[in-house]
């Protein structure tokens, strides 16, 4: 009788420590540094970083690519967001430090649900949420997706339509490369087709020049390109283009955000006038769809306006999600 009073006892004791172990657990989850998650059947790295500020919830940066990795914009622009902000870096499923998924599984549904219970592991009831390129895309996603967990929403080059990108880049190609945009599409016609702005955005140039025009639609610098190839470098990580294939395979050259009415956050929309990558004209419209968006314009600015004005990047982002 003893034994068994003993061992109810035991049981009792431990069964009223499992809500503080919980939250221990999930306290853990938003300490300082780096850490792995197991959500949706893939393993997820993400890095904690920065001060918290009493009542601003923590900054959740979602990168490029599809595929590339938060290693970058965490050398060259989170350090210095990091000494007013708590920053998340997160690096997607198929890309930098996270695991790619034995299934195969990639799709933005997947991946906004990704955030969402990479939310719950970090116990946070509310994000603020930067998204960068494709990470724009899948900001906007999530925050319509779940408002109710998004406090405010920092968009930077978003590509919230593919199509209008396209038409960015034949723009640029137009107006650089004339004659190479000018044979592809006699090209084209010779063979009685008539693609759209996708195809000519990325099939005008050769391939010896590519990768050129790839870096003159983002960088007006072009010495800040050699600096990003260093950071790349020392990173040691590479956009293996799993990720990519898969959505394009999937029809992603034909996405449109369009749930504009679900942000009813605050919303800051950066946009460098010189990105030729994501075009000065989607990112004016994408301010003016959205209920409770500010446009800033980086006169000079490229693709990414935190190497072209880090500064004034850094200032404007604090203020936004501080800010009450």
């Amino acid at each position: 009788m003893m034994r068994s009073a003993t061992l109810l006892t035991v049981l009792l004791a431990a069964l009223a420590c499992l809500p503080a172990a919980r939250a221990a657990s999930t306290t853990g989850a938003m300490q300082a540094g780096e850490h792995q998650a197991v959500v949706n059947d893939v393993r997820l790295w993400y890095k904690v970083a920065g001060r918290a500020g009493a009542g601003t919830p923590p900054l959740l940066f979602l990168h490029g690519g599809p595929g590339y990795n938060s290693y970058s914009f965490e050398a060259q622009a989170g350090k210095a967001l990091e000494s007013k902000l708590q920053l998340v870096y997160l690096d997607q499923r198929g890309s930098g430090r996270s695991e790619r998924p034995w299934t195969g599984a990639y799709s933005i549904p997947a991946m906004v649900e990704d955030i969402e219970a990479l939310r719950k592991q970090l116990g946070v009831p509310k994000l603020a949420l930067m998204g960068h390129s494709f990470g724009g895309a899948l900001a906007l996603e999530y925050a319509a997706a779940y408002p109710q967990h998004v406090s405010k929403l920092v968009l930077v080059s978003a590509a919230s339509s593919i199509p209008d990108a396209c038409a960015a880049r034949v723009a640029f190609l137009d107006k650089r490369y004339p004659a190479d945009l000018a044979r592809a599409r006699a090209a084209a016609a010779e063979r009685k087709e008539t693609p759209d702005d996708c195809f000519f955005a990325f099939n005008s140039v050769a391939d010896d020049i590519r990768e050129r025009v790839n870096d003159e639609t983002m960088f007006p610098d072009m010495k800040k390109v050699a600096e990003q190839r260093a950071v790349d470098a020392k990173s040691g990580l590479r956009n293996t283009g799993e990720l990519g294939g898969a959505l394009w395979n999937s029809g992603f050259l034909s996405y449109r955000f369009s749930r504009f009415e679900r942000l009813t956050m605050p919303v800051l929309v950066l946009a460098g006038q010189e990105d030729h990558a994501i075009g000065l004209p989607a990112q004016r419209l994408l301010a003016k769809q959205l209920p409770k968006a500010t446009l800033v314009e980086y006169a000079g600015a490229g693709h990414f306006p935190y190497l072209d004005a880090p500064q004034r990047f850094n200032e404007d982002v604090v203020r936004f999600v501080r800010g009450r």
